[in-house]
């Protein structure tokens, strides 16, 4: 919005020339965004609290999460209009991905909203049913997607290539296989950040790095020289996207300062859904798919080890963890949870810098 107004005048004022460039108005995306979270965080907090709107914990799980009990919930909510308000600040309106990024936002965060108010009316931590969630996922997903491919341009002959890791040239998709990769990824991201939203700041530590990540990726990608010497798929325009994914990334850390132990307030599902919505939405958009599965290795081993454990069980009768997903395993192994965090927190950092790392092995 600022870019529409701002930069007409740049002939009178040369400063305003600093619109122009991505780079800018992505870190002051980011900067908005941390703003917002921190001065909107008190209010909704105490607003939550009110309402008594507080966290059901299960009797099931680690021992020590029962203190948790009450603590406010629905956090995502000030994520949601966080990124949202900054993006609308700082991006170009006229860029086709900020909308249907934004439209992920929007729905995921509107699914994981339902989900958290079900449990807030009922006084248990089930929630909306594992289908209707779904079911409403795949939806959003499938319109991530269509909007993508129907919208693209004529002359546009990416739309549905599919990037691998460490080879050259990606590999051209019919768009009835194309369709339900991009389906897949994107629910698979939005239901494993879920499952990963079981400790104080996990979620949003390791989304940090994630959101860092395709900032980078997204402007790399968007790049026609930058791409063509890193030998990765250029998407024109996407340059554009790395203005909401460091918006993202003030918003995961402004949310962090009241999410960190012990949190003042969780995401709930309004959250971790939105979160993984838009990671899997920007990994579509950008041909880096794989990728994703890389820097958010922390939740594919989350909902892996959910997979193994209900798998295990129905198969043997026992339980190959202590508890699933497996950061509750390494609690009941004795870990303070503090440090389950910090040690996953680390392993993030570690898995953004091998996922940059591959950029130019091809």
């Amino acid at each position: 919005m600022l870019y529409e107004f701002l930069f007409p005048l740049s002939g009178q004022f040369h400063v305003l020339n600093l619109f122009r460039y991505v780079t800018f108005r992505a870190v002051y995306a980011a900067v908005t965004a941390f703003i917002i979270s921190l001065l909107a965080g008190p209010v909704l907090i105490r607003f939550l609290r009110r309402v008594k709107a507080g966290q059901s914990v299960r009797d099931d799980g680690p021992q020590t999460h029962l203190k948790k009990q009450g603590t406010p919930t629905m956090g995502g909510v000030l994520m949601l209009w966080s990124v949202v308000l900054s993006s609308l600040l700082w991006v170009r309106l006229d860029n086709r991905y900020i909308w249907i990024a934004l439209a992920s936002v929007v729905w995921f965060g509107g699914v994981g909203f339902i989900d958290d108010y079900q449990k807030l009316v009922y006084k248990n931590s089930k929630g909306s049913s594992a289908r209707h969630k779904l079911l409403l996922q795949g939806l959003g997903a499938a319109g991530v997607v269509a909007a993508y491919i129907l919208t693209a341009p004529a002359d546009f002959s990416m739309t549905t290539l599919f990037n691998v890791p460490f080879l050259k040239h990606p590999i051209m998709l019919p768009v009835w296989v194309f369709a339900p990769i991009g389906i897949t990824v994107i629910v698979g991201a939005s239901n494993a950040v879920n499952l990963t939203d079981g400790l104080d700041g996990l979620a949003i530590g390791t989304a940090s790095f994630v959101s860092m990540t395709f900032a980078v990726l997204v402007y790399l990608v968007g790049h026609a020289k930058i791409s063509a010497y890193l030998l990765i798929p250029h998407v024109p325009e996407l340059a554009e996207l790395a203005v909401v994914c460091a918006a993202l990334l003030g918003t995961c850390l402004g949310f962090l300062w009241f999410n960190a132990h012990p949190a003042e307030v969780f995401m709930g599902d309004t959250g971790s859904l939105m979160l993984g919505g838009f990671f899997g939405t920007v990994a579509v958009l950008a041909k880096q798919e794989l990728m994703l599965a890389l820097v958010g290795g922390i939740y594919v081993v989350e909902a892996l080890s959910v997979i193994i454990q209900v798998a295990g069980f129905r198969a043997t009768g026992k339980r190959i963890f202590a508890m699933a997903p497996i950061h509750h395993h390494f609690e009941l192994k004795g870990l303070p949870e503090s440090k389950v965090i910090v040690r996953f927190w680390i392993v993030a950092a570690l898995l953004m810098l091998a996922a940059l790392s591959t950029l130019k092995l091809r």
